[in-house]
């Protein structure tokens, strides 16, 4: 369901400060916002109720993690049943390296965003794991050798 059209000048500047900083206190916020803090807990409460505000988390540094390699890697499926699908989504749930998965249109089915420890571990994930599932015919993997814009804000 489509919000943007109900949020108004405040709630934009509300997330965009949220999304910079998810700490900010009410008080914080209210200063951001020109309100006091008490209307602006309530903008913020009324917007998680909505599911605008999803959550927060922390943003981590994959480096001081012993997270080296970055890969994208494109999954060409050979057959498209649903108890096929629904197994190779089981898969991809289980395994911690994969961050994020998406559903593409165009050549590939799938596009995984992995995150290793270094190259051998990502080949043992592609050829171990990802490449014997029986509904995957092929795989094409893109590694990041870097990342000169990180995973910005949305816009508001």
């Amino acid at each position: 369901m489509n919000f943007s059209h109900s949020l108004d000048e405040t709630d934009k500047r509300l997330l965009s400060a949220l999304q910079k900083n998810a700490h900010l206190t009410a008080q914080q916020l209210a200063e951001i916002l020109n309100l006091s803090p008490s209307q602006a807990a309530r903008r913020r409460q009324r917007l998680e109720a909505r599911g605008i505000i999803q959550g927060y988390s922390a943003r981590l540094d994959p480096q001081r993690l012993g997270l080296n390699v970055q890969a994208f890697v494109q999954v060409h499926l050979g057959t498209h049943r649903p108890e096929q699908a629904r197994s190779l989504a089981r898969l991809i749930e289980t395994r911690p390296e994969i961050t994020s998965v998406w559903i593409m249109t165009g050549e590939a089915d799938y596009l995984l965003r992995i995150w290793c420890a270094d190259l051998p571990a990502l080949n043992r994930l592609i050829h171990e794991v990802i490449l014997p599932h029986p509904a995957v015919a092929r795989v094409q993997s893109q590694i990041v050798m870097d990342q000169p814009k990180r995973d910005a804000p949305l816009p508001t």
